[in-house]
């Protein structure tokens, strides 16, 4: 997924790719995709392996807002 000539599918206005922060516990971390429905756990709230989680990578339109979100590998924080 390349972030460079993304065309708004709205009003055909320039995508910029960026992503959505997560704050957690004075933690700061990229939202991230995970596969089947929720499962709850004792200790953290809800069940999530690391294995099977995917970072989700968000592009926003600079002239109307409109935001488009992905879950890639690529989206890591690096």
């Amino acid at each position: 997924m390349s972030a460079s000539h993304q065309q708004c599918p709205k009003c055909k206005g320039e995508m910029e790719l960026g992503f959505v922060l997560d704050n957690s516990h004075a933690v700061r971390i990229v939202s991230q995709w995970m596969p089947g429905p929720p499962q709850k756990s004792f200790w953290t709230g809800t069940k999530a392996p690391d294995d099977q989680l995917v970072p989700i990578g968000t592009f926003r339109c600079v002239a109307c807002g409109f935001l488009e979100s992905y879950a890639r590998q690529e989206f890591a924080a690096q």
